[in-house]
């Protein structure tokens, strides 16, 4: 995990939905997010596994009965896409790490993430949650 603050410049495009926190509500967010990549005409591959990874981690660690989470997609003037999730489990801070050993179920998210983003990182708020964001910078040579 990152602990640089990055100042992003002013986002160029932005996109934000409010999604239930079930399972539906996460795959409507990859797929909302490939959507408006595609409209945006930029490659989603790297972002759809990112934005899966958060969204699952939302509504299974961060899942409060009968809130939302939200995804929000910001494209800055030099192409970076900043994702982010904010749910409202304020006090479930994830860590990245590797899985344990035998753990074939949990403990990879953040790590995929971590693969597919340059940076990511948490920010506490608003308050009763915290924001999980990741950052994807432009390909070379685009």
């Amino acid at each position: 995990m990152s602990h640089e603050v990055v100042e992003m410049p002013a986002p160029v495009r932005q996109f934000s939905i409010q999604l239930s926190s079930t399972r539906r509500g996460a795959r409507l967010g990859r797929l909302l997010a490939v959507q408006q990549l595609s409209e945006w005409g930029l490659p989603f591959a790297a972002a759809a596994q990112v934005v899966a990874e958060l969204a699952a981690n939302a509504i299974t660690h961060g899942r409060v009965p009968g809130r939302d989470f939200r995804l929000s997609l910001a494209l800055s003037g030099v192409g970076t896409l900043r994702i982010e999730v904010y749910d409202t489990r304020g006090d479930r801070i994830p860590l990245a790490h590797d899985p344990a050993p035998g753990d074939a179920e949990w403990g990879r998210g953040l790590v995929i993430v971590g693969v597919y983003a340059d940076r990511w990182g948490v920010e506490p708020g608003p308050v009763p949650g915290k924001t999980v964001w990741a950052e994807i910078d432009p390909a070379p040579g685009r």
